[in-house]
């Protein structure tokens, strides 16, 4: 399971400890945890995977700041190339999380929408984790995008937002074994 959020989120914030009791509870299901490797989000996942015994991948990426490997990953490689490590954070991802987070969030979520989209991977849940965060997204979604025509109604299917992490990990393991969609959709 691929998780993606902020590299800025501190310990001190309560989603950290949320992240990584998402990490706990899919591991603990069986699946291993795939993040970029760096801190925050990355680190929160990472720690989750890690406590739990759980395999904890980082795929780092060389960046001036913010991008040190973080200290809980049982495999870690670094790249030069965001593109390269985008193609490594999806091909073998069976769901993606993706947690709050800014511009490089933003980019992995429609990176992974839009190859959902043209068909280039097979459709896996895609979950936004805190409807709050969220919601001024998904209703520009909604009334501007989606109104202009420029996506489909089918293009929010996969997209499901949850609150708890229980739910997320509930959510990942309905469609793993039965290809079926838990979660509030996302419009």
């Amino acid at each position: 399971v691929s998780i993606y959020g902020s590299a800025r989120l501190t310990e001190k914030d309560p989603l950290y400890r949320q992240v990584e009791q998402i990490a706990e509870l899919l591991v603990k299901m069986g699946f291993t945890i795939i993040t970029g490797g760096g801190p925050g989000v990355m680190e929160a996942a990472n720690k989750g995977a890690f406590n739990a015994g759980g395999t904890s991948i980082g795929l780092n990426i060389h960046l001036p700041d913010e991008q040190k490997p973080n200290p809980y990953t049982t495999k870690s490689i670094t790249f030069n190339h965001f593109f390269v490590r985008k193609v490594m954070l999806v091909k073998y991802a069976s769901a993606f999380v993706i947690c709050p987070g800014g511009l490089g969030t933003m980019d992995e979520l429609t990176e992974v929408l839009t190859l959902m989209q043209t068909l280039k991977i097979k459709p896996f849940p895609v979950i936004l984790y805190d409807s709050d965060y969220w919601k001024g997204f998904l209703d520009w979604l909604r009334d501007k995008v989606l109104a202009k025509g420029y996506i489909s109604y089918e293009d929010f299917n996969l997209l499901r937002v949850c609150d708890q992490s229980d739910e997320v990990a509930d959510a990942v393991q309905q469609w793993y074994n039965k290809h079926k969609l838990v979660g509030k959709q996302a419009l």
